[in-house]
């Protein structure tokens, strides 16, 4: 239960900071050009969810916020030291290992939320006819996020597209030699990337800029530096994959590394030995062997 919980707080929590990002600017940055002053003090009070609450420190976050933002790394933390390896995961622990992992739980709970999102909008569309301005632009919004956190747990789970026809014919030394050249590769990319695109990041948060619709979520101003934050975080989750398949031992890759043996087990009980038990494969009742016997 665990992984649930603290994940789903994280997420709260970060999505409440998200929301009142404009009262810290604020506070912490206050814009010099008059009229960006005057934007995010709009944006604020229309966003603002506990406008009769004072700020702290001579600012516009009130007491909600700073604690909403202590605990994204203390949740953070928990996270990390709660996560438990499933079965079919990849045996690798270390501290951003676990850190990629607890990300990809929060990103398995954002696929729950955006999944709710998208059931209360049906319901409202077609059984009350009173759709929502605010649910298609807040599933695109979850949507982004889920895939940029979903590929840095790919990585850490090494399940990203590969192709080892040839690197499984190389003896290890030379496994090795590739394996560097891609990390590298990485590495590369993921500077040139943070380079050329931390300029445009940057602005965009600093204006918080937002999508232009009714509900006019930050969008532009969320995901443009998630993509940056990401990327470096695949670009170290790379070294450390190379650091801890270094000594491991060459693995020969079949079309049988895609079966997860727990869910036959389950199949081979629920079928039984000889093909028909009394659930079929989707989990199903069918008739016993005595009434088709009659």
């Amino acid at each position: 239960m665990v992984e649930w919980l603290v994940p789903l707080a994280f997420i709260f929590c970060a999505g409440w900071v998200i929301w009142h990002m404009p009262a810290f600017t604020l506070t912490l940055a206050t814009p010099e050009d008059p009229s960006q002053y005057d934007k995010l003090l709009a944006l604020f009070k229309r966003a603002d969810i506990t406008p009769n609450l004072p700020g702290l420190f001579g600012g516009y976050a009130d007491i909600i916020d700073w604690l909403a933002l202590l605990m994204i790394p203390a949740l953070a933390y928990v996270g990390m030291r709660t996560v438990r390896r499933a079965p079919m995961e990849f045996e690798s622990w270390r501290a951003i290992d676990r850190l990629s992992v607890f990300i990809g739980r929060v990103t398995m709970m954002l696929i729950v939320v955006l999944c709710c999102v998208m059931i209360y909008e049906v319901i409202l569309r077609y059984i009350f006819e009173a759709p929502t301005l605010w649910a298609n632009e807040l599933s695109l919004w979850l949507a982004g996020f889920v895939f940029l956190c979903a590929g840095l747990y790919a990585m850490q789970q090494r399940s990203h597209i590969r192709i080892f026809l040839i690197y499984d014919m190389l003896p290890r030394n030379l496994q090795r030699t590739c394996d560097v050249i891609s990390t590298v590769l990485i590495v590369t990319f993921a500077f040139f990337l943070f380079y050329g695109g931390y300029g445009e990041a940057f602005d965009k948060f600093y204006r918080w800029e937002t999508f232009g619709t009714v509900f006019d979520p930050p969008i532009p101003a969320t995901l443009k530096p998630m993509v940056l934050i990401v990327v470096t975080l695949v670009a170290f989750q790379a070294i450390v994959n190379l650091i801890s398949d270094w000594n491991a031992e060459p693995v020969v890759h079949t079309a049988a590394d895609d079966i997860d043996e727990d869910e036959l087990a389950r199949l081979r009980a629920a079928v039984g030995h000889d093909g028909v038990g009394e659930l079929d494969v989707t989990r199903g009742s069918i008739q016993s062997n005595e009434y088709e016997k009659r």
